[in-house]
């Protein structure tokens, strides 16, 4: 059987993910037909065309897919999603669903028995595994959690000023662009009560965006502080976990967990958490079972990330 695929948005992540479906074409018993939607702007792109087996530039010649990729700059995908969810019976849409949660998503006549698959690539995240399958919500006490980076490094050949990201009318900002943490937050740890966030640009980046949000996601039995940022210039991703007779540090650039109390380590492997992502997504179509990050709860997501 082969399914029929079609890319909206061929950056810097949407070339990754076809990349992995190529890589798992050949590793496992999938066949695919791929076909990428191209506006007249982006025909000189350096896209890896071997990889695409059709290039569209029309709408009038787009066929019926088996999959649509949303992964344009957040600002088109709601357009993107709605010119096009006849065209398809499902989609994997890039995070976050929207830049803005004040959207009518009831225009988007999504299919009951469709898959819209919101990335989240962090679930896979053998630190985050590790979390969900041995820590209890209701052990927890507080936690802190950290996303710092520098944005002129984070896309090499690419000038940070001209990305989406430094632009806010684009969608850009850290907050948008670190969502991933609020989703991971309530992956494990369940819907806040209460959201409050402060967001601000106060770093010399030249952008227009801002560089610096703080959160904090009030539960019954709990706070989580999240801060992110675009100006740390030693990266870190960082879960730290306070439970009444320990204290967890999860590291998810270096794979590792550290407990402070007992003084241990558990490192693991090295994995690609894009590849077990699109595994995941895949297998979610053939089994025609619905994911754990449908449209529907990455709207929440973006809610929160909103301070709502």
């Amino acid at each position: 059987m082969i399914l029929k695929m079609c890319f909206f948005g061929l950056g810097s992540i949407g070339i990754r993910h076809l990349k992995n479906l190529r890589y798992i074409e050949k590793l496992e018993n999938y066949k695919f037909e791929i076909h990428a939607f191209r506006s007249n702007a982006y025909k000189s792109n350096d896209v890896p065309h071997d990889l695409i087996d059709k290039e569209i530039f029309e709408e009038i010649n787009l066929e019926f897919y088996d999959v649509i990729f949303i992964t344009n700059p957040t600002i088109m995908h709601f357009n993107t999603i709605k010119d096009n969810i006849s065209k398809t019976k499902n989609m994997f849409i890039e995070k976050p669903i929207f830049h803005t949660s004040k959207v009518n998503i009831e225009e988007l006549d999504f299919r009951e028995d469709g898959i819209y698959y919101v990335a989240a690539p962090l679930r896979f995240n053998p630190v985050i595994r590790y979390i969900k399958e041995n820590v209890l919500p209701e052990e927890v006490i507080s936690i802190r959690v950290i996303c710092s980076s520098f944005l002129p490094e984070w896309r090499k050949g690419e000038n940070y000023k001209e990305n989406y990201s430094a632009k806010k009318e684009m969608g850009g900002g850290v907050s948008l662009d670190l969502i991933h943490e609020i989703d991971y937050i309530r992956y494990l740890f369940g819907d806040p009560l209460e959201v409050v966030n402060f967001r601000k640009k106060v770093s010399n980046l030249e952008i227009d965006s801002e560089d610096l949000s703080v959160y904090l996601l009030v539960y019954s039995d709990k706070i989580v502080e999240l801060h992110l940022d675009y100006f740390g210039r030693v990266p870190r991703r960082e879960i730290e976990i306070f439970l009444n007779d320990e204290v967890m540090i999860g590291d998810l650039i270096n794979n590792k967990i550290k407990f402070l109390t007992k003084k241990e380590e558990i490192c693991f492997p090295t994995i690609d958490i894009y590849i077990e992502e699109m595994k995941y997504f895949l297998n979610s179509i053939n089994s025609k079972k619905k994911t754990y990050n449908e449209y529907e709860d990455a709207y929440k997501t973006l809610k929160i990330c909103e301070g709502r």
